[in-house]
């Protein structure tokens, strides 16, 4: 999956949660753990690690909840 769709989807889920109650950082996270699979969780971190610009800052406030990919 190309980076830009996975820019695109995670700021859409950040954009949702961003008018719902509560912390939307930890809710944006929940859902990418929750439906993501690991790689996808991975590049999505990695963008994040290199300050990847175009995210959603909820994107950014969540990523310490979530999780990396197993380690083999």
């Amino acid at each position: 999956m190309s980076t830009d769709k996975l820019i695109r989807m995670a700021n859409q889920i950040a954009t949702f949660f961003e008018v719902q109650p509560g912390d939307g950082a930890a809710a944006t996270a929940a859902h990418i753990n929750d439906n993501w699979s690991p790689p996808m969780r991975a590049t999505l971190l990695g963008m994040i690690a290199n300050g990847s610009p175009e995210l959603h800052p909820l994107v950014v406030a969540g990523a310490k909840l979530i999780r990396p990919a197993p380690s083999r």
